[in-house]
C-alpha cells in the first residue's frame, strides 16, 4: 500500500517506542528487579499500535496477558507501567498485578487476564451492558490464535451475533500456542470458521505492512460503529521471543532461526535504520525516567495488603 509519510513515521514511531520498552524489560529481567513473568510482544507490536490509532479513548481495549503492547498504544502511561512490573506503589495496580494483569480503565484498557482466552467474554459482555444502556462505545477483545480453541471463543462469537454487539474481535495470528503449531491443533482456519456466525471479516496476512493494516482496522472498526453489530479481524504476525521470557528459543525444536528471519528480513523496525536512528534517542529518554521513577518509588507495605480488595 502506497505510504502517507506522516502516518507511517506515527506507526513507525509508535511501534518502535513499544519494542524499545520491551527490549529494556529483557534487559532488566535478569536483575530480578522485575516480579512478574513477562509476555513480549516484539514482533507483533504493529498490530496494537494500527489498532489502536482508529480506537476512541472511551471505546474498550479488553487484552490478554501479552498486553505491554496494547496497553502502550491505547495510551497507558510509561513510569506507571515500569513501577507495575518492579512490583511498586505507584504501578498501575500498586504492584499486585505485574505484567500479565494490566488494567488502565481511565485509557479504556481493561484488565488482562493469564488465563488464555478469558477476556473475550469479558467484552461481549460489556458490550451487551452498554447496548442496553444506549451508549455508542465499541468494544475490543485482542487474543491469539491458540485462545480460538477454547470454548469461550466460540460461544461469545455466537453470542455477539444473536445479539447484534459492537464487538471487534481481533487475533493475533502467530501461529503458535506456546510451542504448538497450528497444522497439530486446529482442522478450522479462524476468518470462515468466524463467518458461520454471520460474523464479517477481514484478513492481514502480512503484520509487517503498517498502512495495510491501517487500513483494515479502519474499515474493520468502521464497520462495527455503523452497524453496530460484531466483525472479526485475523492478522498473521511473528512472535520473535520465547513465549513468556525473554530469551530465544531456537533450541526447542518446534520452529528456526530461519523461521523468524523471513520475517526480520521485512521488518521495518529492523529494515528502516534512518528512522530507527531518528527517533532512538526522543524514546530511550522517555524509557530511562520511567526506569529511574521505578526504581525510586517506595513497595507496597503490609498496610496495602488487602486494600483494594472485595
Amino acid at each position: 500500500m502506497q505510504k502517507n509519510n506522516s502516518v507511517y513515521e506515527k506507526y513507525f514511531y509508535e511501534s518502535l517506542r513499544i519494542r524499545l520498552v520491551e527490549e529494556k524489560i529483557i534487559e532488566l529481567y535478569p536483575s530480578d528487579k522485575i516480579q512478574s513473568p513477562v509476555h513480549l510482544s516484539i514482533g507483533q507490536e504493529s498490530v496494537a499500535v494500527t489498532l489502536c490509532d482508529h480506537l476512541k479513548k472511551d471505546d474498550w481495549l479488553f487484552i490478554n496477558y501479552r498486553g505491554h503492547a496494547c496497553y502502550l498504544a491505547k495510551g497507558g502511561p510509561l513510569p506507571e507501567l515500569f513501577a507495575e512490573l518492579y512490583g511498586k506503589r505507584t504501578g498501575l495496580s500498586k504492584g499486585k498485578a505485574g505484567s500479565m494483569h494490566l488494567a488502565d480503565p481511565e485509557n479504556g484498557t481493561m484488565g488482562a487476564s493469564a488465563v488464555v482466552g478469558s477476556t473475550i467474554s469479558h467484552s461481549v459482555g460489556a458490550a451487551l451492558a452498554s447496548k442496553i444502556r444506549g451508549e455508542d462505545r465499541i468494544f475490543v477483545s485482542i487474543f491469539g490464535d491458540g485462545a480460538t480453541e477454547q470454548g469461550v471463543y466460540h460461544e461469545s462469537l455466537n453470542f455477539a451475533s444473536l445479539h447484534n454487539l459492537p464487538v471487534l474481535f481481533v487475533c493475533e495470528n502467530n501461529e503458535l500456542a506456546v510451542h504448538t503449531t497450528l497444522e497439530e491443533r486446529q482442522s478450522y482456519s479462524v476468518t470462515p470458521h468466524a463467518e458461520q456466525y454471520n460474523i464479517k471479516t477481514f484478513k492481514g496476512k502480512d503484520s509487517t505492512d503498517f498502512m495495510g493494516l491501517g487500513a483494515i482496522f479502519s474499515e474493520a472498526l468502521g464497520e462495527v460503529r455503523v452497524n453496530r453489530r460484531p466483525v472479526l479481524v485475523e492478522v498473521y504476525t511473528c512472535r520473535y521471543k520465547e513465549h513468556v521470557g525473554p530469551g530465544e528459543d531456537y533450541d526447542n525444536g518446534y520452529r528456526s532461526e530461519a523461521d523468524i528471519n523471513k520475517w526480520k528480513i521485512k521488518d521495518p523496525l529492523i529494515v528502516d535504520k534512518i528512522l530507527v536512528e531518528k527517533f532512538t534517542p526522543k524514546i530511550m529518554s522517555e524509557i530511562d525516567k520511567a526506569v529511574e521513577f521505578a526504581e525510586s518509588s517506595p513497595y507496597p507495605s503490609i498496610d496495602d495488603l488487602l486494600t483494594d480488595v472485595i
